[in-house]
C-alpha cells in the first residue's frame, strides 16, 4: 500500500528571491541589507558622520523635547522620576583619597576626607547660594538641574568662574546649551562644529558662546551678535567649561536629547487622548437633545400657504412653551412636557473607547523603554506588581541610574569639585602633610571620590535589610557601599551620630542597633549583646 505524503504549499516568491538566497544577482546573504524584499525595499537610511546628523537636527529636536515635558504630563513625569532618583536632593561627593598611589597613610586619608567633607558642605550647601555664579541655587541644586538639561536636550553645560570677592571664589555657572553655537552663526567646518573648536586629535579645545539668546523677549542686537571664546582649561589644566553628553559614535562633538526616539510616540499618544477626553467631555455636556417631527421644509410649506412666517413661527411658538413650561414635579422630580410630537433623543455615552486603556498601556511600556524607566514607574500603576516583579524592575531600572550617575559625576561634577579643592589646598585651607607630593602632579589622587545621591529604597524593607547584613557578612559589600546604595548616607556619618545616640541612652538601656543587629541577620539564639558590647 502506498502512503501519500502530505505536500507543502509552494508560496509564490519575486524573481531573483532564490538567488538572494545564494547571494547572488545583486542580492546579499543579510536580509538586512537586502533591497528586494518588500519589507526593506523602502527602507534606505544613509550612512553620515555622527555630526552631520545631529547638529542640523539638534535645535528642532531639543525644541520638541522642551515643548513635550513642558506640555506633556508623561514626559514631565518621567523626567522629574529620574531627576529625583539620580540626583536627588544632596548629591554629595563621598571621598575617598588614593593614599596607596599617594604613599601616605589610611590614618591621614580618614583625617583628610572628614577635613575636606567638611568645607564641602558648608560651600555646597551655603543657604547664601554663594557657590552659584547667579546666586540662585545651591550645588546639588545646581547639579540637579544640569541633569535635567542633559536629560531633555542632550548635554549639560556650564562655566568654572573665579569670584574674587566671595569667601570661596571658585563658582559655577550653568550656560543654556542654546547659546554654544559658532560664531555669526557660520556653517561648521572640521575645526569648528556646534560652537566647538576641535584639534587634530578631535579634543575640543575652546567654546563660543553666545551673549545674548536671539529668541529673548527684550530684544538686544549687540549681545545676539556678539560671542566670547572661553578655552576648555587653564594652561595648568584647572577646568573652564563643563560639557557633558552622551557619546555615542567617535567625531560626536554635541549631544542630542535622550527623549528623541520617544517624541513620536508621545507627540501621538498626547494628540490620541486629547481626543478621547475631548469626545468625554461632549457626551457629558450634550446628555440629551429635542427632535421635532418636521422639517424645515415641511414647516414652511404649512404655514406659508396661510400667510404665515414659516418655520420662524413655530420655531417662535416651541421656545415660548418651552420658556413657559415648568413640568410637573413627582416626588420631588420634574417631568418636563414636550410641546406636540416631539421626542427626546438620548447621546451615546460610548467615548473613551473600550480599548483605550489597553492601547495606552501598550504605548507608555514602548515609551519607558525608551526612557530606561519601568511601564509602572511612568504610570505609577502598581496595580499588578507583586513583590518578585517589582524587585526585578528595580534591579534592572537601578543599574542603568547608576550607570547614568557615576558617568555625570565624572564628566560634570567631578571637574568642578576638583577645581574647588585646587582652591581650598593652594590657599591653605586644607593642609597636606610636609612630604606629601605635589598637589597637581596628584590631583584626581588627592580628589578621588564616590558621588551618593538618593538611595535605591526598598520593596521589602525587613528581607533587604537582612540580605545586606549578609553580602556584609560574607565579605561581598561593605556597610559603607550598602549605606550608600540603599539609603543614600555616609555610613561614616551614620556612625558619629549613634555614638552619640548611645551614650545618650540611661544605664542599662540598649541602642536599637545594638539589641537588633543579630536579628537582622537571622539569628534568634546565641549570646545576648550587653550595653557593653
Amino acid at each position: 500500500m502506498t502512503r501519500s505524503l502530505t505536500r507543502v504549499p509552494l508560496v509564490p516568491r519575486k524573481s531573483g528571491a532564490a538567488a538572494r538566497d545564494a547571494g547572488f544577482a545583486g542580492t546579499t546573504p543579510y536580509v538586512a541589507a537586502d533591497t528586494g524584499i518588500d519589507t526593506m525595499s523602502g527602507f534606505l537610511p544613509s550612512n553620515r558622520a555622527v555630526d552631520a546628523e545631529i547638529l542640523p537636527n539638534r535645535n528642532r529636536a531639543t525644541a520638541r523635547a522642551r515643548d513635550l515635558v513642558r506640555n506633556n504630563g508623561w514626559a514631565a513625569g518621567a523626567v522629574s522620576k529620574e531627576v529625583d532618583s539620580v540626583i536627588g536632593a544632596n548629591f554629595r561627593p563621598l571621598l575617598k583619597p588614593d593614599w596607596r598611589a599617594l604613599g601616605l597613610s589610611a590614618d591621614w586619608a580618614r583625617e583628610f576626607k572628614e577635613a575636606v567633607e567638611g568645607r564641602w558642605r558648608s560651600y555646597a550647601q551655603d543657604p547664601r547660594f554663594l557657590a552659584d555664579t547667579t546666586r540662585a541655587q545651591t550645588v546639588p541644586q545646581m547639579f540637579g538641574t544640569a541633569y535635567r538639561t542633559y536629560l531633555i536636550e542632550g548635554e549639560a553645560l556650564a562655566l568654572v568662574n573665579w569670584r574674587r570677592r566671595r569667601p570661596t571664589r571658585t563658582t559655577l555657572r550653568l550656560v543654556d546649551p542654546d547659546l554654544l553655537c559658532n560664531p555669526m552663526t557660520q556653517p561648521d567646518q572640521a575645526r569648528l562644529r556646534g560652537g566647538i573648536e576641535i584639534s587634530r586629535d578631535g579634543i575640543a579645545k575652546a567654546y563660543h558662546f553666545r551673549q545674548g539668546h536671539p529668541e529673548t523677549l527684550w530684544a538686544d542686537a549687540a549681545d545676539q551678535w556678539r560671542w566670547k571664546r572661553i578655552a576648555r582649561e587653564t594652561p595648568h589644566g584647572r577646568p573652564q567649561v563643563l560639557h557633558f553628553f552622551d557619546k555615542t559614535r567617535d567625531g560626536q562633538t554635541r549631544g542630542i536629547s535622550r527623549l528623541s526616539p520617544i517624541v513620536e510616540r508621545l507627540r501621538m499618544e498626547d494628540h490620541y487622548s486629547r481626543v478621547e477626553l475631548q469626545a468625554a467631555v461632549i457626551n457629558a455636556v450634550l446628555a440629551a437633545f429635542i427632535k421635532s417631527p418636521m422639517g424645515p421644509e415641511v414647516i414652511d410649506e404649512l404655514f406659508s400657504d396661510n400667510g404665515g412666517e414659516g418655520f420662524l413661527a413655530y420655531q417662535t411658538a416651541r421656545q415660548q412653551f418651552y420658556g413657559q413650561s415648568g413640568g410637573v414635579k413627582v416626588g420631588g422630580a420634574r417631568v418636563q412636557a414636550l410641546y406636540p410630537n416631539d421626542e427626546i433623543g438620548m447621546v451615546q455615552t460610548a467615548r473613551p473607547a473600550a480599548q483605550y486603556a489597553d492601547f495606552e498601556s501598550a504605548v507608555l511600556r514602548n515609551i519607558a523603554s525608551g526612557l530606561g524607566i519601568s511601564y509602572e514607574q511612568l504610570a505609577s500603576d502598581w496595580s499588578k506588581t507583586n513583590y518578585s516583579s517589582a524587585r526585578a524592575a528595580m534591579i534592572e531600572i537601578w543599574r542603568g541610574w547608576s550607570a547614568r550617575r557615576t558617568a555625570f559625576a565624572q564628566g560634570f561634577c567631578q571637574p568642578f569639585f576638583m577645581a574647588w579643592l585646587e582652591e581650598q589646598v593652594l590657599d591653605g585651607h586644607i593642609a597636606l602633610p610636609a612630604g606629601a607630593p605635589d598637589f597637581h602632579a596628584f590631583w584626581p589622587a588627592y580628589a578621588r571620590a564616590k558621588w551618593i545621591g538618593p538611595g535605591k529604597g526598598f520593596v521589602d524593607p525587613v528581607k533587604e535589610a537582612q540580605a545586606a547584613a549578609m553580602r556584609v557578612a560574607l565579605g561581598l559589600s561593605t556597610l559603607e557601599e550598602e549605606a550608600a546604595e540603599l539609603t543614600g548616607t555616609d555610613y561614616a556619618d551614620n556612625m558619629e551620630q549613634i555614638k552619640g545616640e548611645i551614650a545618650a541612652m540611661p544605664d542599662g538601656t540598649l541602642h536599637p542597633m545594638q539589641e537588633s543587629f543579630a536579628k537582622l541577620l537571622g539569628h534568634n539564639g546565641g549570646p545576648q549583646m550587653t550595653p557593653e558590647d
